[in-house]
């Protein structure tokens, strides 16, 4: 009985050591150690993205041509800006500049494209030009606290961005398998990325996420067995202890 106890003490240690092992982030980072990060990937503008352009000048009449808008009567009468949609070629149809080509720029690019065109026709001296993303975002679904599609804010998103809006990976997340799936040139494309690898992590394509990706942290043995009528499968924790509980039983009664 006492040997019996001491390998199911020995065995849950090891299953508690080897969960450990498998959610713990950055195994392979040390204190003070550094990686190599894969190069700045900004949010570019792709066919179907929605942006706002807000032209400013010390002259407010000059500009106003250049600032599509509509009256706000919700707001007191206050104007709010018109998105722009880039069409299927890459472009969008600019007041007074006409057919502009912006697939592929960031909104820093955008913003001084749109300067220089108005410096060079010499339709405004002074401009300040401000981009705002419109309705960029992406989704994370699978094993995290809270799924769902998040708005991107700012020009980079990485993603431990994305894992730290949707709350963090549940307990039952697998760590070492999270896909990121992303639409490239008229296909899906997946790519794996390892939590407990920092260096993998950091180089890989999909560290910087782009709008519309779809980040999916796949559950563990233990969840997706549970997934299952009841969870009573033999891949689920219920069933060994309810397992090793039978046995203590039976081995009780035996000894007595």
């Amino acid at each position: 009985m006492k040997n019996l106890l001491l390998s199911l003490f020995a065995a849950i240690l090891l299953a508690s050591c080897a969960t450990q092992k498998t959610i713990t982030y950055f195994q392979d980072l040390e204190p003070g150690g550094t990686v190599a990060i894969t190069p700045v990937q900004e949010i570019r503008l792709k066919p179907g993205d929605q942006f706002t352009v807000h032209v400013n000048s010390k002259d407010k009449e000059l500009v106003a041509p250049f600032n599509l808008s509509i009256e706000n009567i919700n707001a007191g009468g206050g104007q709010t800006l018109l998105a722009y949609t880039v069409d299927n070629e890459g472009y969008i149809d600019f007041p007074m500049l006409g057919k502009l080509h912006v697939e592929g720029m960031t909104r820093d690019d955008l913003s001084k494209h749109i300067k220089k065109q108005l410096l060079d026709g010499k339709h405004v001296g002074d401009p300040v030009v401000i981009v705002e993303f419109k309705n960029q975002q992406f989704s994370v679904i699978g094993e995290v606290k809270s799924p769902g599609k998040f708005d991107i804010k700012k020009d980079r998103i990485t993603i431990l961005d994305a894992i730290s809006m949707a709350g963090d990976l549940t307990i039952q997340g697998k760590r070492e398998n999270i896909t990121v799936l992303r639409e490239e040139y008229g296909v899906q494309r997946a790519y794996t990325l390892n939590m407990n690898d920092a260096a993998q992590l950091h180089m890989s394509p999909a560290y910087y996420l782009q709008q519309n990706d779809i980040v999916y942290v796949e559950p563990n043995k233990t969840k997706a067995g549970q997934s299952t009528v009841n969870g009573n499968t033999v891949r689920s924790t219920s069933f060994w202890m309810s397992l090793a509980s039978f046995i203590l039983t039976i081995v009780t009664l035996v000894t007595r």
